[in-house]
């Protein structure tokens, strides 16, 4: 007779929201999945304008964003994503309008476990409780959905109030963007630069690129940046993180950097909430 061994696992309620919703003021609103894993939460950025709304990113689509919290997307916004991993793009076959820089476009039409990066963090250990009585995670797929447009370095999204220009910021991916909102001084930047660990060593990643994308992003004058990962940071912040991402890579930075931020403090954050 032989012993039978069993897997243990962990036993979840389900979550009374799914969803956090938070105002940071100019018509910004983040929405972030509390239950799902620190690392891997991500933020979507819902901005709204006078004649049209915009919806970056969408989380991992573990719960519908339009079921759960459907009052926000009333005006049926765009899409648009920062990049095609997992984490950010879950949701996107649920709306009508996505934008993706062509070089992911083809991932959004056929996306597996292996290029949105999916099959390195589905488990168990991924939510902290079920979006709705019965769910499995490990039967998590993101389904397909061809982008309705692609978008290159300096394309325009009018929002009738304001105005969301594409700026390419390849390195963390290839086809990875962010949003800079040069009437608010807003940046929303994806996973091209957060306040945390700088991934750089994925598939498809690339250091030169980051390197010159890093470069890019310390010269941008934004009042805040609004990331794909954890909290707002304002222009000292961002040299910062900036700087020290270059001379651990090796790439020293410009030697005025930090004195020419001093005007943007990080203690400014607070008014984002407002």
């Amino acid at each position: 007779m032989t012993e039978e061994t069993t897997t243990e696992r962990k036993l979840l309620t389900t979550a009374g929201s799914w969803f956090l919703l938070e105002d940071y003021g100019n018509d910004v609103v983040r929405i972030t999945e509390p239950h799902v894993e620190e690392f891997v939460r991500s933020n979507a950025w819902f901005i709204k304008g006078r004649d049209l709304d915009v919806l970056i990113d969408c989380g991992t689509g573990i719960a519908s964003m339009k079921k759960h919290i459907p009052a926000i997307f009333k005006r049926k916004p765009w899409l648009v994503m920062t990049h095609t991993h997992f984490d950010h793009i879950g949701s996107h076959h649920e709306f009508k309008h996505r934008l993706v820089h062509s070089a992911e476009a083809d991932v959004l039409t056929s996306p597996t476990a292996e290029n949105t990066l999916s099959k390195d963090y589905i488990d168990d250990a991924l939510i902290a409780a079920l979006p709705h009585k019965g769910y499995e995670i490990m039967d998590y797929a993101i389904e397909a959905a061809a982008p309705s447009e692609t978008v290159e370095d300096g394309d325009v999204i009018d929002l009738g109030d304001r105005t969301l220009e594409v700026v390419h910021l390849p390195g963390h991916t290839p086809g990875s963007i962010g949003l800079w909102d040069v009437e608010n001084g807003l940046l929303f930047s994806g996973d091209a630069i957060y306040d945390g660990q700088i991934l750089d060593d994925l598939p498809n990643s690339n250091v030169d690129d980051y390197q010159r994308a890093m470069r890019r992003l310390r010269e941008i004058p934004v009042f805040a940046v609004h990331p794909g990962h954890g909290e707002s940071f304002g222009q000292r912040r961002l040299v910062e993180l900036a700087d020290h991402y270059l001379e651990a890579r090796g790439g020293a930075p410009p030697a005025a950097s930090v004195a020419q931020a001093d005007a943007q403090p990080v203690a400014r954050a607070a008014e984002w909430r407002e």
